[in-house]
C-alpha cells in the first residue's frame, strides 16, 4: 500500500500528515484555521500540496460535522462557516484529489483501533473534549455512522439531571439548549469559571490554578468532571463499550482518569463500569492520522 495524506480540520487549526502505509509519520504540519469558508477550503488545499507535492495520494479528512447523507451538505458543525456547504466536491474540485470525509471523533477512534490505545478491540468509543464536543463508535474495526451520518454525536445529547444551578440551560450553536457541548468543551469550562470567578481563563489555566489548591478552580473542575460523567453514562447505558478513548485538548486533564470512573459509577446502570477510559494513544494527533486512514 502506498503513503497517505489525511488533514483534521479543527476548531483551531488545521493539522496535515503525510503517513507511510505501516503508520510511519514522515511529515505533519499545523496551520491556524481560518475565518471564512473559502479561506479553508485553500489553506486545505495549500496543506495537502505542500505534505504531497506530486498531487496523486488520495486525500482524508477529518471534520468537526458530518456531510448530510441526503444532500452531500455539511452539517453539525461548530465551525459554522462549514454548515450547509458541499465540502467534499469543493475539496475535490480545488485539491484535484479524490477526498475521503468523516468525522472527527471517527477518525480517532479508527486511528487508536488501527495501531492504538484501542487495538483490535470490538467496541471502541472515541470522545473529542476540545473547541467541541465529540464521539465515534467503532464496532469490529467498522465505523458506525448510522442513517443519517450522526452515529455516537453524545455532544448534541441533553445534560442528564440537570440541578437547579445549571438552568436555564446556556443555548448550543445547534439551536438546542443544555448539549453536552455547551457543559463540557474547553469554551464552556472557561465560561462555567468566568461566571464562578469574574476572571477569563483557558482550561490549562483553570487546571493548574485547581492543581495548585484554588478553590474557585477546583469547584470549576469538580462541576465539569460531575458533568462529563452524567453525559457519558448515557453512553455507557446504551453502548456498553471496551474502552472510551479520550483526545482533544482537555483529554490532557489527569483528573479525568483518576476520577471519571467513579464517578460514573454513581450513574450507570450497572455495578460496575468495565469500560477502560482512557487517553488516545497518539495524543493530538490521533484525529488526523486517522483521517489518513479513511477510505
Amino acid at each position: 500500500m502506498s503513503n497517505r495524506i489525511g488533514i483534521d480540520l479543527g476548531g483551531t487549526k488545521i493539522e496535515g500528515v503525510l503517513l507511510t502505509s505501516d503508520g510511519e509519520e514522515l511529515v505533519r504540519h499545523r496551520i491556524p484555521t481560518p475565518g471564512s469558508y473559502a479561506e479553508t477550503l485553500d489553506s486545505i488545499s495549500d496543506l495537502a500540496t505542500m505534505l504531497d507535492p506530486s498531487g496523486v495520494l488520495p486525500l482524508g479528512i477529518g471534520t468537526p460535522g458530518t456531510p448530510s447523507r441526503r444532500t452531500g451538505l455539511m452539517k453539525n458543525c461548530n465551525s459554522t462557516c462549514l454548515n450547509g456547504q458541499p465540502l467534499q466536491s469543493n475539496l475535490e474540485t480545488v485539491t484535484g484529489r479524490g477526498i475521503s470525509l468523516a468525522n472527527d471523533a471517527n477518525c480517532l477512534a479508527l486511528s487508536e483501533w488501527t495501531d492504538g490505545a484501542a487495538r483490535g478491540m470490538g467496541v471502541v468509543f472515541a470522545v473529542i473534549l476540545g473547541t467541541g464536543v465529540g464521539g465515534g463508535l467503532l464496532v469490529d474495526g467498522r465505523l458506525v455512522e448510522g442513517a443519517g451520518g450522526v452515529g455516537g454525536e453524545w455532544g448534541h445529547i441533553a445534560l442528564p439531571n440537570p440541578n437547579g444551578r445549571e438552568l436555564p440551560a446556556p443555548r448550543c450553536y445547534c439551536g438546542r439548549e443544555g448539549c453536552m457541548e455547551c457543559w463540557c468543551s474547553g469554551p464552556a469550562m472557561t465560561a462555567d469559571h468566568l461566571k464562578r470567578s469574574g476572571s477569563t481563563l483557558t482550561p490549562p489555566e483553570i487546571v493548574d490554578l485547581a492543581e495548585a489548591g484554588d478553590p474557585l478552580a477546583t469547584t470549576t473542575i469538580d462541576h465539569w468532571l460531575d458533568r462529563l460523567a452524567r453525559g457519558l453514562s448515557v453512553v455507557l447505558n446504551i453502548v456498553d463499550p471496551d474502552i472510551v478513548l479520550i483526545g482533544g485538548g482537555l483529554s490532557m486533564i489527569d483528573a479525568v482518569y483518576r476520577e471519571l470512573p467513579r464517578r460514573l459509577l454513581e450513574h450507570v446502570f450497572s455495578d460496575e463500569v468495565a469500560a477502560s477510559i482512557v487517553p488516545a494513544m497518539h495524543g493530538d494527533a490521533s484525529g488526523v492520522r486517522g483521517a489518513a486512514r479513511l477510505g
